[in-house]
């Protein structure tokens, strides 16, 4: 009968609510640090008023409506906007929908395997792009719904390549949190705490780079988010903070990666300076 309860769309909506709510509780009695001069400094040059795909890990879904917040209030181009989240069709998916709903966040259902096999993912490519085509915002979980963690599936580099819109990818952390037992080690953040949100700079993917595209993407989304680990746990230790804060904005200010479609996925991740002239 509990089993029963808990699967009841009405349950899960009042629960997506509640969670919702105390999220934003969460975020607002945070004391927030963005890392983010160079991806902040682009968007303010023009790409927030075109398309944007934002990745993060599936872990941290709970810290991804927050940087929605602050970037929003930071850039005015990007408030009158509504980010389109990924979620599965699954119950669990549904249920995200109503949690990231409380900051102005909309769903797009459907997802696909590891094995590439369809599970409305076609149908979601098809309207990320046409969300993307109209300048919009689409954020999504390469590791999503089921994993494994931190592995990017494929949808992600070809999202990339067919819309040619710019990816930005994110890590956060807090000093307070709940780690949960489930396959991506879900982050629950905890009020009163202090943050880090590292927003790397945006890069592009070439028509024919998916795959180096998605290897990108798998990389500097585990970089973002341990180097936010990183400085969270010198927050909690007392020593070492400022300088895991001065690796956190070296980070966000590297240059992003260059992709060719005839270089293997690791050579593709070379950053500007390490090319070759």
């Amino acid at each position: 009968m509990l089993k029963r309860l808990t699967r009841h769309p009405r349950f899960l909506s009042l629960a997506a609510r509640l969670l919702g709510l105390y999220v934003a509780f969460a975020f607002r009695t945070t004391r927030w640090t963005l890392a983010a001069d160079a991806a902040t400094e682009a968007l303010r040059g023009g790409l927030a008023e075109g398309p944007v795909i934002l990745a993060f890990w599936h872990e941290r879904i709970t810290l991804g409506p927050g940087l929605w917040v602050t970037m929003r209030g930071r850039i005015p181009a990007l408030a009158p906007k509504h980010p389109q989240v990924l979620v599965s069709r699954h119950r669990d998916g549904v249920f995200i929908g109503g949690v990231v709903a409380r900051f102005g966040l909309e769903t797009i259902h459907g997802s696909s395997d590891k094995g590439g096999s369809s599970k409305g993912g076609s149908a979601a490519l098809r309207t990320m792009l046409r969300v993307l085509r109209g300048r919009g915002v689409v954020a999504i979980t390469p590791d999503g719904p089921r994993g494994p963690r931190r592995v990017a599936a494929t949808g992600v580099g070809q999202l990339a390549a067919l819309s040619g819109a710019p990816v930005f990818t994110y890590g956060a952390a807090t000093t307070r949190c709940i780690r949960l037992r489930s396959w991506d080690k879900g982050v629950i953040p905890l009020p009163f705490a202090r943050g880090l949100m590292v927003l790397l700079p945006p890069f592009t993917v070439p028509p024919e780079a998916a795959e180096a595209g998605r290897a990108a993407v798998e990389t500097l989304l585990t970089e973002a988010c341990d180097a936010a680990d990183a400085w969270a746990e010198a927050v909690r230790r007392g020593t070492g903070a400022e300088a895991a804060l001065a690796a956190a904005r070296a980070l966000a200010g590297r240059a992003p990666p260059v992709l060719a479609a005839s270089l293997p996925a690791g050579a593709a991740l070379l950053p500007n300076e390490a090319r070759p002239a």
